[in-house]
């Protein structure tokens, strides 16, 4: 799969050779006033002819197929209609048609963008990131779903079809078109990345694996890796994240991951945390079994980290400094496993009681977030699957959020809303630590029923007293379940905004000395 950017206008447009040539089409007021265009070449008029009179009304995904249609030279021309050519409309028709486009069998496929969709740079980027998410094809596992005729894709050794993509513009010689696009091309090649691991079945995607794939990433000149075994870690005190591990064959691996760019040398880093249990049986606490096998997505926070670093190898900001925290294990439940009504030792020093040994990502977060103080960071933000109880609260549209720092937090609330991969901020008010109090320990795992997305946070946030701080709870965003399951390879997207927006500067510390006191307790 192969994306360009082409100058093309829609006098151009009649000429270049295509198998198909996708148009981007406007709702227009009335039937009887054809949608104007500053343009007066043939394609308008025949876009506006026909959208009045095959009654096309232009709604975001719906999308009109012609057969060598008149005047171009394109073999194929589809009319997509994207509505009012706002974001979330045109990556919504963009996505929608190229997951009917990919089965088709095309080899050239022309997109014509025009100044009447969104503002133009971000359009170009939705739409390469959408005809990106669309054509994304599993393969690791099943070599059924190969294509006839396959190459590599350059992102995480998938199969993708030998089909090359043109994105037309009037004009690809601004600085915001080219930004936009070269953004788009790296974030593209993240997202696939964290969707491929994601996706990858537990034995096909151990610790171990995962530790390779941030070794591979580590042959990148800005990046440098360590991957940590038992040993390692347990001679850093870890023993919060080691009792987790204990009940499993497979060893741990806690990863580390720094990119540094050019003008960068000095800065303090953003430190990006992830959640990679990369199967999570529930431990002793054992879950149902029914939809049990979706827990292999239970390290999609992990894979988030790791496809933020694959953007970072290619995009090659000069001015960003970040480190990513990878605690990586499987969660099961032999004759070694963590117990409820155990209690260990973390690395700061706290003692935990085990009342539910499902509750395990926290107890790996939480070793990885006391590691984050030695790099002294200016931001740290941990992402993880965490709670049902999250995807009860705010559905399967925005992940959850969490963060001891207004600053930060509505960096990250800004960042969602511009990439499209939305979160919400909720409570952490300090009465909801109440419900983790401990007779045997400093603090207890879980609490009860209710809140239980915000009594996690609570518990993490223990742990990062120290610094700006944010929880992103994904459990409901980083998967799709039933006959679209998969990986979504989100937050990829927010994170890589939000590094981007604020690459040099650093949110300033709001965490009261009531509230460090209170979380402590």
């Amino acid at each position: 799969m192969n994306f360009d950017l082409k100058t093309l206008t829609h006098s151009g447009a009649l000429s270049h050779k295509s198998d198909l040539l996708v148009v981007l089409q406007k709702t227009i007021a009335s039937k009887a006033s054809p949608q104007k265009s500053s343009s007066t070449s043939v394609l308008s008029q025949y876009l506006s002819t026909l959208q009045k009179e095959e009654d096309f009304d232009a709604k975001p995904g719906k999308n009109l197929l012609l057969l060598k249609p008149e005047h171009l030279a394109a073999k194929r021309l589809m009319v997509l209609g994207v509505g009012e050519g706002k974001p979330a409309q045109i990556r919504k028709s963009v996505l929608s048609a190229f997951k009917s486009i990919k089965s088709l069998g095309y080899k050239e496929i022309t997109l014509l963008l025009e100044e009447s969709v969104a503002p133009l740079d971000q359009a170009l980027k939705l739409s390469i990131l959408a005809a990106s998410d669309a054509l994304y094809l599993y393969t690791k596992t099943k070599p059924s779903a190969k294509p006839s005729k396959e190459s590599k894709s350059k992102v995480s050794g998938t199969s993708a079809t030998d089909l090359s993509v043109t994105f037309a513009l009037p004009d690809t010689k601004s600085a915001a078109i080219k930004t936009a696009f070269s953004q788009a091309l790296a974030l593209s090649e993240g997202i696939e990345l964290a969707k491929e691991w994601g996706n990858r079945p537990a034995n096909h995607a151990t610790p171990t694996h995962l530790g390779n794939v941030a070794l591979n990433l580590g042959k990148h000149p800005d990046i440098k890796v360590n991957v940590m075994g038992p040993k390692e870690v347990e001679k850093l005190g870890m023993g919060s994240f080691l009792s987790v591990a204990q009940g499993s064959a497979e060893p741990l691996r806690f990863i580390t991951l720094e990119y540094r760019g050019a003008r960068a040398k000095t800065a303090a880093p953003t430190v990006l945390v992830g959640k990679g249990i990369t199967f999570d049986t529930g431990g002793i606490s054992l879950k149902p079994g029914a939809g049990m096998d979706e827990m292999k997505f239970d390290m999609c926070g992990a894979a988030s980290v790791l496809g933020v670093f694959k953007s970072l190898s290619v995009l090659r900001p000069a001015d960003l400094h970040v480190v990513g925290l990878i605690p990586t294990c499987e969660n099961m439940p032999d004759g070694l496993a963590l117990k409820p009504g155990d209690v260990v030792t973390s690395m700061s020093g706290q003692t935990i009681e085990i009342l539910n040994t499902d509750a395990e990502g926290r107890l790996i977060l939480c070793d990885a977030l006391t590691y984050a103080k030695r790099f002294k960071p200016k931001a740290v933000i941990d992402i993880a699957t965490l709670t049902g109880a999250c995807v009860i609260a705010l559905g399967h549209l925005r992940s959850g959020l969490f963060s001891n720092n207004d600053e930060l937090a509505h960096a990250l609330e800004k960042a969602g809303e511009s990439s499209l991969d939305t979160c919400w901020r909720m409570p952490l008010d300090d009465e909801y630590a109440e419900a983790l109090k401990s007779n045997f320990a400093d603090v207890a795992n879980v609490g009860d029923r209710s809140a239980g997305s915000v009594t996690a946070a609570k518990f993490l946030q223990r742990f990062a007293n120290d610094f700006a701080w944010a929880h992103l709870d994904i459990a409901g965003t980083a998967w799709n379940s039933g006959a679209a399951k998969g990986s979504t390879g989100r937050p990829v997207g927010l994170l890589m905004e939000y590094l981007l927006n604020h690459s040099q500067n650093t949110p300033k510390s709001q965490a009261s000395a009531k509230a460090s006191k209170s979380a402590s307790q």
